[in-house]
C-alpha cells in the first residue's frame, strides 16, 4: 500500500491480494448459487455513507464493479449507477480500490440519506441483509 496525501493506493498484483484488500476495507461477500447449489459468482458488497460498492467476479477475466446510490433496490441489477467498470480481475479490483471513499454532499446523484445496508440475493431464492459497518 502506498499513501499519497489522503489517498491510499493498494498495489494489486493478483486476485488474492485484491480480495484481501477488499476484506480489509470492509467488503462482505456472498456467493449466489443456482437451483442446484452451483456457485454462480463471488460478490463483494460494501455499504458506506450514501453509496453501495459492488464487485461481481464471474471468472478471472469477467469481473464487474459498480458504485451506486444507497437507494438502489437491486444491487446486482441497479437502475442507476454512479461508476462502473469491467474486465479482468486485477484491473477491475485496482480501479475499484482507487475510488475515493468520501461522498459528495448535496450531489444531484447521491441522496443525502445514508445507507444502513442492502439486500443481496442468497441461496434458494432468499435474500440476505448486509448491514453497513
Amino acid at each position: 500500500m502506498t499513501f499519497s496525501g489522503d489517498t491510499i493506493t493498494a498495489e494489486i498484483t493478483d486476485i488474492e491480494s485484491g480480495l484481501q484488500e477488499l476484506i480489509h476495507r470492509g467488503y462482505q461477500f456472498v456467493h449466489p448459487c443456482d437451483a442446484n447449489g452451483e456457485v454462480l459468482a463471488v460478490v463483494g458488497v460494501r455499504v458506506h455513507d450514501n453509496v453501495v460498492d459492488v464487485v461481481r467476479l464471474n471468472a478471472e477475466d469477467d469481473v464487474v464493479a459498480t458504485r451506486m446510490p444507497g437507494t438502489e433496490e437491486d444491487i446486482l441489477e441497479p437502475e442507476v449507477w454512479l461508476w462502473r467498470t469491467s474486465g479482468d480481475a486485477v484491473s477491475v479490483l485496482t480501479e475499484l480500490l482507487d475510488l475515493p471513499d468520501e461522498r459528495t454532499p448535496g450531489s444531484l446523484y447521491l441522496p443525502e440519506t445514508a445507507s444502513k445496508g442492502c439486500w443481496v440475493p442468497g441461496r434458494g431464492g432468499t435474500s440476505k441483509w448486509l448491514a453497513a459497518g
